[in-house]
């Protein structure tokens, strides 16, 4: 009997090491999946932008590739691993790949008219099936008149010369600024204007984040024409399952303000739910929808691009969920009036407009748009946007320096007395997007100044900016 109850002991004490050692397995298998997905993800948050970038940036901007794997490698995040950063282009099937040493590659598809979209290899894109000249055409005439004939507006004024100049100064070492327009317009008509080689009147460029300006606009549009209010819930289908949903109390104006309090703030790229969201998934309005609420709405600030595509996916949703009738309603409700001929929008693999970063336009188109907003959301005796919607748009949110689509100096943040201080008027109000992309809206002076560019160092180029600004203000002062 002793020796039965050794034996079982024995078998006891084997049998817990056993599950010791499955449960530390299990354990340190978890640890290293942890460990190695996450940069995983973020390697092909990385390898998407890039190959996103070559393939946007040179099959509707027409520039040249290497130059543009170049400049977008040394952006922060991925500078450090620029060594290994590669690219491959087929300019015949207009595809780029991007990968880190052959890891974790991401390929961007570019299709005529609606621009690139990244996916994995196993994953084709919703294939709009709509034809933008013939929109365009029927769209009509623009309302908007004329800003400048078709050469490039070079000032006579000295002053007007020397603040493009300072537009375009680079410093002596690297971060630089790499401006590749510059757009001065002053009582609705273009004063000054310049462009990098190989830019023109024409280029369509990026706008990044002043793509949300954008959205500000549809969304103003379907508010004017009586489809949705700002103050209602937003609909969005999946908060809808259940009638406890906490995320119902959410409204469109939380979303446009970003205050949801839904996990989705923007932080450090590649890890962050927007890096996930626009390099990792097919259906990134489906990816924002399924985040968790943190606090609650309208009581946080924290500033969040996946917002905005719930947004985009609220204005797919309000003109029937067909992706072809967003292009329809953008084109015949605010390019073609304003007479922007030059956009490009992009879309997501499920055919949601990517509201959040991805729209083309030349530099002056940009000025158009905020055109728009200089003048009160009316062009040619048409109100496009409805009365007070400018003043929702740049009024600040929760103390920030952020309104609903535009950032705003009227406010009492620190960020909005340090531009006011060095000389951007308290009124003022610009779309921003990464890398020193501005619309800049100046009421009281009537002016509207577009900067579109690759400037690695953002806060540098607003100082920079400001600096122009008031130097421009001073030159019209008396025109």
């Amino acid at each position: 009997m002793v020796q039965v109850r050794r034996l079982n002991g024995s078998r006891r004490h084997s049998l817990n090491r056993r599950k010791i050692v499955l449960v530390a397995s299990l354990f340190a298998i978890v640890a290293v999946a942890v460990v190695v997905f996450r940069p995983y993800r973020a390697v092909r948050a990385m390898t998407g932008l890039l190959a996103h970038d070559v393939c946007s940036k040179t099959f509707i901007s027409n520039l040249n590739p290497e130059l543009v794997f170049a400049e977008a490698i040394t952006r922060p995040g991925i500078r450090r691993l620029k060594w290994a950063l590669r690219y491959d282009l087929d300019g015949h099937a207009k595809v780029v790949r991007a990968s880190l040493a052959g890891w974790g590659a991401s390929r961007a598809v570019f299709h005529d008219g609606f621009g690139c979209v990244v996916l994995d290899d196993a994953v084709e894109p919703y294939l709009l099936r709509i034809d933008i000249e013939a929109i365009e055409s029927a769209g009509g005439t623009s309302i908007l008149p004329d800003i400048a004939g078709p050469a490039v507006v070079v000032p006579s004024d000295i002053k007007l010369r020397t603040a493009l100049d300072h537009a375009f100064e680079e410093p002596a070492s690297p971060p630089y600024r790499r401006t590749k327009a510059f757009v001065v317009v002053h009582d609705g008509v273009i004063i000054a204007e310049r462009y990098a080689p190989g830019i023109g009147v024409d280029t369509p460029l990026i706008g990044w984040s002043m793509t949300k300006s954008v959205v500000n606009a549809l969304i103003g549009i379907l508010v004017q024409q009586g489809r949705l209010t700002v103050a209602q819930p937003a609909p969005i289908e999946q908060w809808r399952q259940t009638t406890n949903d906490l995320r119902n109390a959410i409204t469109i104006e939380h979303l446009m303000r970003m205050t949801s309090g839904l996990a989705l703030d923007d932080a450090k790229f590649g890890f962050d739910p927007s890096s996930q969201m626009l390099y990792l998934h097919r259906d990134m309005a489906g990816f924002a929808a399924a985040a968790a609420l943190e606090t609650a709405p309208g009581t946080r600030w924290a500033y969040s691009s996946p917002s905005t595509l719930l947004l985009s996916k609220i204005i797919r949703d309000s003109l029937g969920g067909v992706p072809e009738r967003t292009l329809e309603f953008a084109w015949h409700e605010l390019f073609v009036p304003l007479g922007m001929r030059t956009v490009t929008l992009e879309f997501d693999a499920t055919g949601t407009f990517v509201g959040s970063l991805y729209m083309f336009a030349s530099a002056r188109d940009w000025a158009r748009l905020g055109l728009l907003y200089l003048q009160d959301g009316s062009v040619g005796g048409r109100r496009l946007l409805p009365d007070g919607w400018i003043e929702f748009s740049a009024r600040a949110t929760l103390g920030t320096d952020y309104g609903a689509g535009f950032w705003t100096n009227r406010s009492d943040n620190e960020g909005a007395k340090d531009r006011v201080s060095r000389g951007i008027p308290h009124n003022a109000f610009y779309a921003f997007g990464s890398l020193g992309q501005f619309v800049m809206i100046l009421p009281t002076e009537r002016l509207v100044i577009v900067r579109l560019g690759d400037s690695i160092d953002e806060s540098a180029e607003l100082r920079s900016l400001a600096q122009v600004v008031s130097d421009i203000i001073l030159a019209t002062q008396r025109r």
